[in-house]
């Protein structure tokens, strides 16, 4: 018996008169567009193959490589299907060569810092000096010597092209380097109290950038924290009850990021390392931002300087390479031979140690210390800091008429007197005058729902996303509804003026 085609419960047979519920195909439709539309893009676009034959695609290929301009073409093919467009292979080429300029262009630019934050942790700190960058560039370009000892033709050691340089700037013993201060904090605490106690005034429990609280650090570097006074004011006697025989090390953390003022009690570094040697406790002191020498001598504020902690009997001290000192990322302890020798031996050491490139400009910059009567004109970070404030404002008075006509309509520009700041963790109360380029919106007023506080903020970070589309982007700051460039930072005045030019042509 011959069977008959099983209907669905609520589909229809062809037999009956109802309606037929397959949709009609003339009106599917595809990304928005109806099918007719759709199937006219589709009819209207070359094959990948041929718009990699067209003329310029050659061209292409040779700067961007096969792979990459295949890929960008299916892409630029898809996305006009998806619009149910048509194409020649010419306006796909166009297409895909805005995509691969957009693809390869670096994450990682040049700006201009004009924020008033020198050594800005989110734009690199401190730029390096030409003798760095050309000892980081001969590093990366051929074999080195990185850990080969010439003279006997054996296994040297990496830490010995800079070593020599911090205990002759400092003082020191001894000396090794690793991948930055954090890094350097934790291999001292690793080495010398893993599963011991360290003792710290709670007033010193700092967090750094990115949320890194030093608790957790200790935490994870093996010792236990022993927290002893209160947050104003700690005194010898508490660190004096905590010593126990669970005690690894006194430390002593440099409150570099922020300044408790008033009732305030901290013990002085030499006080703390008297009691840690009386109970033969290493102490160690972590500075943080880096001094090599005293600032007093340019006219900035004091910041305690690596010889003077020395001095003041820290058996060993942790610094930055890329703040104050003005060098590259790196973190630096300088001490007791005894003591590198043990953070020497730690398996940590090799997991955090600093690769050739940074080696070089580190010794580089070390290196310029030599002569301290010419520092401050060799060394970016220095030199920045000490700018005189007459040749900041003389620089703004320049750049006025040309900014002034490139945010023609969209803001008044004046000069204004500022104060910048030294940042990433260094001095963080000391101001410097300087000078500013004000920007402030122009325009409509507020809506009648919209307050005028409102309306001045999104006009002026409109403003600051129109100076960060340059091709050099411009950083600056918005203070109270105005963005505002602090010209310390400025060096490369011509660079910045050229930029100009193409903003005025595109507001115009």
């Amino acid at each position: 018996m011959q069977r008959r085609p099983v209907q669905g419960r609520n589909r229809p047979s062809a037999a009956t008169n109802g309606p037929d519920p397959r949709p009609d195909p003339s009106l599917r439709t595809e990304g928005g567009a109806s099918g007719a539309a759709a199937r006219a893009g589709r009819a209207g676009l070359p094959a990948v193959d041929r718009v990699l034959h067209a003329a310029g695609a050659a061209a292409l290929i040779a700067e961007y490589g096969r792979a990459l301009v295949r890929d960008a073409v299916r892409a630029a093919l898809a996305a006009r299907r998806r619009a149910g467009a048509a194409a020649t292979p010419e306006e796909i080429l166009v297409d895909s060569a805005a995509a691969l300029a957009r693809l390869m262009q670096p994450s990682q630019r040049p700006v201009f810092n004009l924020t008033g934050t020198v050594l800005h942790t989110n734009l690199g700190r401190a730029p390096l000096p030409q003798e760095a960058i050309a000892a980081a560039a001969a590093a990366m370009r051929a074999p080195s010597t990185l850990e080969y000892d010439l003279d006997s033709g054996r296994r040297g050691e990496r830490d010995d092209h800079v070593a020599g340089w911090l205990a002759r700037l400092t003082g020191a013993e001894a000396a090794l380097v690793v991948n930055n201060n954090a890094a350097a904090l934790v291999l001292a605490l690793n080495t010398l109290a893993l599963g011991r106690e360290t003792i710290v005034s709670r007033g010193e429990l700092i967090e750094i950038g990115g949320s890194f609280r030093l608790p957790e650090i200790m935490a994870r570097a093996g010792t236990r924290l022993i927290e002893v006074g209160t947050t104003n004011r700690t005194h010898l006697s508490d660190f004096a009850a905590a010593i126990g025989p669970e005690t690894g090390l006194i430390l002593k953390a440099h409150t570099s990021n922020y300044a408790i003022t008033g009732f305030t009690a901290a013990v002085p570094a030499g006080e703390l390392a008297a009691l840690a040697h009386r109970h033969g406790l290493p102490f160690v002191e972590d500075l943080g931002s880096g001094a090599l020498v005293d600032l007093r001598r340019w006219g900035l504020p004091h910041e305690p300087t690596v010889a003077e902690a020395l001095a003041a009997g820290a058996d060993l001290v942790t610094f930055s390479g890329d703040k104050l000192l003005g060098g590259p990322q790196a973190g630096l302890i300088a001490g007791r031979a005894d003591l590198i020798a043990r953070l020497a031996r730690n398996p940590l050491r090799r997991a955090l140690r600093l690769d050739k490139i940074r080696l070089a400009a580190l010794a580089a910059v070390l290196r310029l210390y030599a002569d301290p009567d010419r520092l401050a004109a060799r060394l970016p970070a220095l030199r920045l800091l000490t700018r005189p404030a007459e040749e900041i404002a003389a620089l703004a008075a320049r750049l006025l008429p040309a900014v002034a006509r490139a945010f023609a309509g969209l803001a008044t520009v004046s000069v204004v007197a500022t104060k910048s700041q030294i940042g990433s963790g260094a001095l963080p109360v000391a101001l410097l005058p300087s000078t500013a380029l004000a920007l402030r919106p122009s325009g409509p007023g507020p809506a009648p729902t919209e307050s005028a506080g409102a309306r001045r903020g999104d006009a002026a970070m409109a403003l600051a996303r129109r100076l960060r589309a340059l091709p050099i982007p411009v950083i600056g700051r918005i203070e109270g509804g105005t963005v505002l460039l602090d010209l310390r930072c400025l060096e490369d005045e011509a660079a910045f003026l050229d930029q100009l030019e193409q903003l005025a042509a595109d507001t115009a």
